[in-house]
């Protein structure tokens, strides 16, 4: 074995390097030091852990594994060659921005060698990506995945309460966004009821108690409204409200959100999930004051056009009164009758000649019909000295032909009636 050294700029040892060997042709063995692989890997990894402690490295991220330990392993490659990475859990659990293949990043970090498999590779201690800043790029991907999700859709915005009678505040209770909102909707909106649920905005554990105040208040269910955010800053200070822990549960909430995060120029993932993005926590106050003066405005001037109607049908009624008191049936109500008396008898004396008139003319037709029942009553013609005759069945004789000698024959007169034989028949019209 040989002593470790460095490497110097021109890349040989600067010291440790063992002396050249005479190749011994007749015992290769006996004048050759022979290396183990673990042997050799293990100087390699010296040599190389010792020279490069610490590096800067530039690549594009490919091959990309999270595995179920929670490391991370990848390749970073550029045009000419590529280098095996490894980022650990300890390291990669507190960075925002997701890795994936085709991310061109800058690293710091070790080399070392991993004997297995005899391959270099980079224990990577600090990553950034290329170009943009890390909290930015982690927003961009942040709000691009959850725009395909579909949480910032406009069919899953509900609608703000047309006049909260409770709103839920989740912001810190010693800064200056809790006294703004508070100072508004207490100098304008007295009546409504307001409950602090006082979380901290910022730092590594502020999105876990922002979340658990937006589910207590949908647990508690006694609010109308929920206003969510705090004041400016910089995007670290703002960063709890670009958490997908925080989108997530706006998006859940049943209880209608209002954003107020930051100054108007700062937006979060936060504003896109919520129901309404209000530049400021003072606009989110003024938000909710100027829809319950929308609403007592439009009460005011529906009551001022049911006074004017009413007073309107008021005004008409009392015409139509003096209209009525000024009537001669209100001066004179005796006369009215008086003139209702005279229509009666009046009415009453031509329905009696109509009733006698009518009577008239029933009897006169009456008379005449029969008149003319009696002209053609075959009795009346028996008396004057005709008589009927019919067979013993009671049929009519019409004709003399119809009978025969020895046939009985009835004979009614005008008064009584006789039977007689016949005894001869003439067949002759008009014969006797």
């Amino acid at each position: 074995m040989f002593e470790k050294g460095t490497l110097d700029k021109q890349g040989d040892l600067n010291k440790g390097v063992p002396p050249a060997r005479e190749r011994d042709n007749s015992s290769l063995a006996g004048a050759q030091h022979i290396y183990t692989v673990s042997e050799l890997t293990q100087d390699i990894k010296l040599i190389l852990e010792n020279t490069f402690t610490s590096v800067w490295l530039e690549g594009e991220i490919s091959n990309f594994t999270h595995h179920l330990s929670g490391h991370m392993y990848f390749s970073l490659k550029d045009e000419n060659a590529v280098i095996n990475a490894c980022l650990f859990k300890n390291v990669n659990q507190d960075i925002r921005f997701r890795l994936e293949d085709g991310l061109k990043v800058i690293c710091f970090g070790r080399i070392t060698v991993y004997g297995k498999r005899g391959q270099y590779q980079i224990i990577i201690e600090k990553i950034e990506p290329k170009g943009m800043g890390a909290l930015q790029l982690a927003f961009e991907q942040l709000k691009n995945r959850l725009l395909k999700e579909g949480l910032f859709d406009a069919s899953h915005k509900r609608p703000l309460p047309l006049l909260p009678f409770s709103v839920g505040v989740v912001t810190s209770a010693t800064g200056a966004a809790v006294r703004d909102i508070l100072k508004i909707l207490t100098s304008e909106a007295g009546f409504l009821r307001i409950i602090l649920r006082p979380t901290m905005v910022q730092g590594s554990e502020a999105k876990y108690d922002i979340a658990q105040a937006i589910a207590e208040f949908n647990q508690y269910a006694q609010v109308d409204v929920l206003i969510v955010g705090r004041g400016g800053g910089s995007l670290e200070d703002l960063w709890a409200f670009n958490e997908e822990m925080v989108a997530r549960a706006i998006f859940n909430s049943r209880i209608p959100i209002i954003s107020a995060v930051g100054h108007e120029v700062d937006t979060t993932i936060a504003d896109f999930v919520a129901d309404v993005r209000a530049e400021t926590p003072s606009a989110a106050a003024k938000l909710i004051v100027l829809r319950r003066n929308e609403v007592l405005s439009s009460l005011r001037e529906d009551y001022l056009s049911i006074i004017n109607l009413i007073n309107e049908m008021l005004t008409s009624l009392n015409e139509r009164l003096n209209l009525l008191r000024s009537s001669p049936a209100f001066k004179h109500p005796l006369r009215r009758l008086e003139e209702l008396q005279q229509d009666v008898d009046n009415l009453t004396h031509s329905i009696l000649l109509a009733m006698q008139h009518l009577i008239q003319v029933t009897e006169q037709r009456l008379a005449a019909v029969i008149e003319k029942f009696h002209a053609l009553n075959p009795v009346a013609i028996l008396t004057r000295g005709f008589s009927i005759t019919t067979s013993v069945e009671g049929r009519i004789i019409k004709r003399a032909d119809s009978l025969k000698k020895g046939d009985w024959v009835n004979t009614r007169l005008a008064s009584g009636s006789f039977k007689s034989e016949v005894k001869e028949i003439d067949n002759r019209s008009g014969g006797v």
